[in-house]
């Protein structure tokens, strides 16, 4: 079974998330909009398919990122996301909260060694394409 897929995401926290959107986009040329962007990319092994990669600043005082305390957090694509979950708690990794279930997919969280929480994504690519208006 594939674990992680791929890269979902990348999260941070920020002093002012709109200013930090405005700085990327001017120097960058990172479009935004209030979530931050999504880059689109194709599958290695099915060209046809399209996959998403998040970008998002968080305001410095979320909750979003506990119980770690790090300035970021990233999110893994993975492909089945329950005996990905079933598996990593018998292997003795930290699950954080219960997994949770949307339309575009379904969401798990774990502890790495060192307490970064770490988001794992399983994706339903084409609701999530048609939600964020891609």
């Amino acid at each position: 079974m594939k674990r992680v897929t791929g890269i979902g995401g990348m999260f941070f926290k920020s002093d002012d998330p709109k200013k930090m959107y405005d700085w990327y986009g001017k120097h960058l040329g990172i479009k935004c909009n209030d979530y931050g962007t999504v880059f689109e990319w194709r599958e290695k092994e099915d060209k046809e398919h399209i996959s998403y990669t998040v970008w998002s600043a968080f305001k410095k005082d979320t909750a979003y990122f506990n119980p770690s305390e790090k300035q970021f957090m990233f999110n893994y694509r993975v492909e089945n996301l329950v005996e990905l979950l079933k598996i990593l708690k018998e292997e003795g990794v930290t699950i954080v909260g219960e997994m949770q279930e949307f339309s575009y997919g379904k969401f798990g969280w774990i502890l790495d060694p060192e307490g970064n929480k770490i988001e794992l994504w399983e994706p339903v690519d084409d609701v999530f394409q048609k939600e964020n208006g891609l």
